[in-house]
C-alpha cells in the first residue's frame, strides 16, 4: 500500500532539514542546533523510512553508510586525466614560473588564485543528473579505484547537488538529460580526529598511525564503509568539470558555485592581481599553518581565467597554468646517534632520539620523539640507524621509519634503562601499560618539571617562573639545549628535558609547591640574573596565584591522567579540596567523564601521605582551595540520586545525564539503598535486578521526561 502523501512530505522535509544542518555543521562549521535535536530528526527519518521502505532514496541522509563491506574495488577511467602539478621550492623558482606565464599570456592581463595545498588524497566525485553516482580515487592519474561507498560516508560530500545550483549549471551544459558533473577535491583527516584515533589505538595496544595523510589514504582503501565512517574524514572541493562545458569564465567563479551547490570549499583562498600578492598569501599561511586544524604542505597557484587555462594547456603530466609552491620539507632522513631518556613531572620515562643535526621545516633538528619502549620495538630502530623523521602538526619531530637499506654493520640495540637516569632510583611499569616510571618522590627531574607545570599558564599562571629560575630554586643543573629553535621548549607532551643533570649540594630554596609561597625577596633577588624588580614581580605573581581557583590548583598538582578539563569538572563537582581528597574511587567514578582508571589515579594520589601533607602546607600558605558548586536547586530531581542502565529509546546517556544534573539530580554508577530512581532502557542488566530487589522506583524514558517536565 502506498504511503500517504503527508508521510512522503514529512520524510522529504526531514531530509531537507538534515541536509541543511549537515551543511552548517560539516561544511561551514556553524552548527545551529544541538546534537540531541539533530539526533531526534535523524531517528524520526529512520523510523519513517523503516515503515515505508518504498520511499527510501539513494541521496537520503540515512543511506550514507553501506550495510555490508564490498569485496573489492572496481577500476574506472577518469573523464580527463588528474594531472599532477609542477612543484617550486623557493620564491625564485616561483618567479621563474611567473615569467613563463607572462610569456604565454603575451601581454594580456591575468590574475592568480592562491589556494592552500591540502596534504590529503585526491578524489573525483561524479554526479549524474545531480545525484552522486560514483567516486574515483586519483590512481595513476588516468585510472583509479571506485570508492563510492566510502565517499558517501564523508559528511562534507553532498549526496546530491542543491537543486538551484544544479539548474544553473544544467542550463549551460550541452546535455539536457542525465547531465554529468564532476567535482574534484582533497579528502583529509582533521588533526583532532587523527590525534583522538591514535590515542584510542595506543590505549588499545594497537600501532599508532604515522600521519594524517597516510591514515586518510589507508582509510579510503578499506572495504568496510562502516569503519570508514568512524574515521570522520572531510573533503575540500577545488575543481568543477561539466559535461559539454559550463558558463563560468573563471576558476574563482567555479569555486563560488561549488560553495553555493553545497560543497565544502576552503575559505583560505585569495584572488591575486600579481605574484607579489601570491607571495604575501604564501608567507601568511606558512606562519599560520599550525593553527588550521588540518595538514597542508604548500600553496597551489592557478591562472584564474578558464580561457587562458585552456589556451596554455599542459605538458606531458602537468598543466602550464598552475603550479604548487611547497613549504620547507617536514620530513628528513638523518642518522640516530643515540637515545637519552627524559624524565617528566609524573616520572614517566620518554626515549628521545639524539640525531645528526638536519634541516627540517626551516629548523635545525637534533632530537626527535620515540614515544616509548613499545614504539622502539615496533619501529625496529637501532643506534646508528638512518631514520626518517617528520614534523606533522606538532612542535617536536618524531621518528616514523627506519631506512633499513642503509643500516650500518655497527648498529646496536637500544636498551631500556634499569634505573632512573637522573637519580638512580628504581623504575616501575604498571601491568598493561607501555610506559616506565621513576617512583622516587625526591627525583630532581620530577620536581623541576612539576614546578614548571604548576606555574604554567593553564595551571597557577605564575609568570616569570621559568626554567632558569626553577633550576636555581631547586639547585638543579640540567642538560644542554634540546635543539635549536622551537625544539628547545616542551620537548614531549609538555614535559621539559631532564635526561641528565645534577643537583646543587647547597640547601635548595624550594622542595615542593608550598615552598614557593615562603620565598623572601632577598632570597630571590640574590639569584643569578635576578634584579630587585624582577624578583618583586615573580613574588607578586606567586602571591596572586593563591586565588587562581580550585580547578587550576587541581590541574597544577599534576595528578596522573588529570588534564585541564577533568580538573575543572572535579572542582565544580566537589567544591573543595577536602571533599575531593575524601572521595572514594566509587564516588569519583560517579563524576561526569571520570572513568575507572582516572578515578583510581586520583584516589591513589590523595592517599599518599606526602601529598596530603603538601595540601595541608598549601592551605596554610593561603592558597584558595574551594569553589562555588553550581548545582541546580529546586528542580524536580533536587537532591535525588539516579542510576542509568540500558539503552534509552531516544536519549543518549550523556543527554540523560545532563538533564538529570540540570534538574538538580546526581547520577551515580551503582544501585544502593540511597538510590532514588533507576532510569532503565532496553537490555538493562544487573542494576535493574538489584533495583527491583531493593524496591527502588524504576522509570522508563517517558516517565522520566514527564517527571522533569512537571
Amino acid at each position: 500500500m502506498a504511503a500517504p502523501k503527508t508521510v512522503a512530505r514529512e520524510i522529504e522535509d526531514l531530509r531537507d532539514q538534515i541536509r541543511y544542518h549537515d551543511e552548517q555543521y560539516y561544511t561551514h562549521a556553524n552548527p545551529i542546533i544541538s546534537d540531541y535535536e539533530y539526533d531526534q530528526l535523524y531517528k524520526r527519518l529512520q523510523a519513517l523510512e523503516s515503515e515505508h521502505p518504498e520511499l527510501v532514496t539513494p541521496d537520503s541522509p540515512t543511506q550514507r553508510v553501506s550495510g555490508r563491506p564490498v569485496e573489492s574495488f572496481e577500476k574506472a577511467a577518469h573523464s580527463r586525466p588528474m594531472l599532477s602539478l609542477d612543484n617550486t621550492y623557493s620564491i625564485d623558482e616561483l618567479r621563474e614560473w611567473d615569467k613563463r606565464v607572462q610569456k604565454l599570456a603575451a601581454g594580456r592581463k591575468y590574475e592568480y588564485v592562491a589556494e592552500l595545498k591540502i596534504d590529503g588524497v585526491s578524489l573525483a566525485l561524479i554526479y549524474l543528473d545531480g545525484q552522486l553516482a560514483r567516486a574515483v580515487t586519483r590512481g595513476d592519474g588516468s585510472v583509479g579505484d571506485v570508492v563510492t561507498t566510502n565517499a558517501r560516508t564523508i559528511r562534507s560530500v553532498p549526496l546530491s547537488i542543491k537543486k538551484e545550483a544544479f539548474k544553473e549549471v544544467k542550463s549551460s551544459g550541452t546535455s539536457q538529460n542525465g547531465l554529468e558533473i564532476e567535482v574534484r577535491g582533497e579528502v583529509y583527516m582533521p588533526q583532532s580526529v587523527f590525534k583522538k584515533m591514535n590515542d584510542e589505538r595506543e590505549a588499545a595496544g594497537e600501532v599508532r598511525f604515522a600521519n594524517p595523510r597516510n591514515s586518510t589514504a589507508g582509510t579510503m582503501k578499506l572495504l568496510d564503509s562502516q569503519i570508514v565512517a568512524q574515521r570522520k574524514l572531510e573533503m575540500f572541493a577545488w575543481q568543477l568539470l561539466v559535461e559539454g562545458g559550463d558558463k563560468f569564465r573563471t576558476h574563482w567563479d567555479r569555486l563560488e558555485w561549488l560553495t553555493h551547490a553545497g560543497f565544502k570549499v576552503n575559505k583560505n583562498r585569495s584572488l591575486c592581481e600579481n605574484l607579489d600578492e601570491v607571495i604575501d598569501f604564501i608567507n601568511k599561511f606558512e606562519s599560520e599553518r599550525e593553527e588550521l586544524g588540518y595538514e597542508i604542505d604548500g600553496v597551489v597557484i592557478k591562472v584564474n581565467s578558464l580561457a587562458l587555462q585552456e589556451e596554455f594547456g599542459a605538458t606531458g603530466k602537468s598543466p602550464r597554468w598552475a603550479v604548487a609552491y611547497k613549504y620547507p620539507a617536514r620530513q628528513a632522513t638523518t642518522k640516530l646517534n643515540g637515545v637519552t631518556w627524559q624524565v617528566g613531572r609524573t616520572g614517566k620515562l620518554t626515549p628521545v632520539a639524539e640525531l645528526e643535526p638536519v634541516l627540517l621545516a626551516g629548523t635545525v633538528v637534533k632530537r626527535a620523539s620515540l614515544h616509548n619502549a613499545d614504539e622502539i620495538e615496533r619501529l625496529g630502530v637501532r643506534i646508528n640507524d638512518y631514520v626518517l623523521i617528520e614534523k606533522s602538526g606538532e612542535i617536536i619531530p618524531k621518528v616514523i621509519k627506519v631506512i633499513e637499506e642503509k643500516r650500518p654493520h655497527n648498529s646496536k640495540a637500544i636498551k631500556m634503562p634499569e634505573e632512573c637516569p637522573v637519580d638512580g632510583s628504581k623504575l616501575e611499569r604498571t601491568e598493561g601499560e607501555v610506559d616506565y616510571y621513576c617512583v622516587s618522590s625526591e627525583c630532581p627531574a620530577k620536581l623541576r618539571n612539576s614546578l614548571l607545570h604548576f606555574a604554567s599558564r593553564r595551571a597557577m599562571n605564575i609568570e616569570g617562573l621559568g626554567e632558569a629560575l626553577v633550576d636555581q630554586l631547586i639547585g638543579y643543573k640540567g642538560s644542554a639545549d634540546l635543539a635549536s629553535g622551537a625544539e628547545s621548549e616542551d620537548i614531549i607532551e609538555g614535559e621539559t628535558d631532564s635526561t641528565a643533570g645534577t643537583t646543587d649540594h647547597s640547601e635548595p630554596l624550594v622542595k615542593d609547591f608550598s615552598d614557593l609561597y615562603q620565598l623572601k625577596l632577598e632570597q630571590v633577588e640574590d639569584l643569578e640574573r635576578m634584579a630587585k624588580k624582577s624578583a618583586t614581580n615573580v613574588l607578586t605573581e606567586i602571591e596572586s596565584s593563591k586565588n587562581a581557583g580550585l580547578g587550576r590548583l587541581i590541574y597544577g598538582l599534576g595528578i596522573r591522567h588529570v588534564g585541564e578539563r577533568t580538573a575543572t569538572v572535579l572542582a565544580r563537582h566537589f567544591g573543595s579540596i577536602d571533599d575531593l581528597m575524601a572521595a572514594t574511587e566509587e564516588q569519583l567514578q560517579d563524576v561526569q567523564d571520570i572513568g575507572k582508571v582516572v578515578a583510581a589515579s586520583i584516589h591513589k594520589w590523595f592517599q599518599e601521605p606526602h601529598n596530603r601533607s603538601l595540601i595541608k602546607r598549601l592551605k596554610k600558605a593561603g592558597v584558595k582551595m574551594t569553589e562555588e558548586r553550581k548545582v541546580a536547586s529546586g528542580g524536580a530531581l533536587s537532591g535525588k540520586q539516579i542510576v542509568l542502565t540500558g539503552t534509552l529509546p531516544t536519549l543518549k546517556r550523556d543527554d540523560a545525564k545532563a538533564l538529570i544534573e540540570e534538574h538538580g539530580g546526581r547520577v551515580t554508577s551503582s544501585v544502593s539503598k540511597k538510590t532514588d530512581y533507576v532510569l532503565a532502557g532496553e537490555e538493562a542488566g544487573s542494576k535493574l535486578d538489584k533495583a527491583q530487589e531493593l524496591g527502588i522506583t524504576i522509570l522508563d524514558e517517558a516517565q522520566f521526561l514527564k517527571l522533569i517536565n512537571g
